[in-house]
């Protein structure tokens, strides 16, 4: 059962960072069609700036993750990562 737990725990910032992203392409669709409120508006805004932040949480955590599979035994990188690189 520990290995359950640690599999959900590691794979809980990829399903967060994937619902973040969800609400927020959902937030600015909305934001583009300009029928919101500036009230309105101005709390989406605060929202998506909240979504952003989790998300690129999530995306530094896995950078480092990747970083921290990548490195020997020694210290040093066994695998250059160049995130530019698709």
């Amino acid at each position: 059962m520990a290995a359950t737990d640690t599999t959900v725990s590691e794979s809980a910032p990829v399903a967060e960072f994937e619902k973040s992203l969800d609400e927020l392409e959902a937030l600015v669709a909305r934001m583009e069609q300009g029928e919101l409120s500036l009230e309105e508006s101005v709390k989406a805004f605060e929202r998506g700036m909240h979504l952003y932040q989790n998300c690129q949480r999530a995306l530094d955590e896995a950078e480092l993750r990747v970083d921290l599979l990548l490195k020997g035994a020694d210290g040093s990188t066994r695998v250059r990562f160049d995130p530019e690189t698709p």
